[in-house]
């Protein structure tokens, strides 16, 4: 394996996490590149130990990995309660706006 991915990768992801955490405005076409460079880093057969670092170490990073293994895996890093609780608050929120929307106005 070529040794320049692990710091490669490492140096993306980095990237990528200032980015997405950047209150000024990053340049979409930068965004990209860094993207689709540490997609092609996030594919190039990591060592599973390796690669789970830099996804617990980069929430950026770990998103885009799952977005990446979503055809095969669905959301597999996502927690599921808050998930779940998040689409059951959302439910109630819609069946309140129905039932406030179909209620006689006096």
């Amino acid at each position: 394996m070529n040794t320049t991915v692990p710091k490669n990768l490492v140096m993306l992801a980095r990237m990528l996490e200032r980015a997405d955490r950047s209150a000024a405005a990053v340049d979409a076409q930068q965004y990209r590149d860094v993207v689709e460079h540490l997609s092609e880093a996030l594919q190039s057969g990591l060592p599973a130990s390796m690669l789970e670092a830099v996804l617990q170490a980069s929430p950026a990073t770990s998103e885009l990995y799952e977005n990446l293994q979503y055809r095969h895996a669905g959301l597999c890093r996502s927690p599921l309660e808050p998930a779940l609780e998040a689409e059951l608050s959302a439910r109630a929120a819609i069946d309140a706006a129905r039932r406030s929307a179909f209620q006689p106005k006096h």
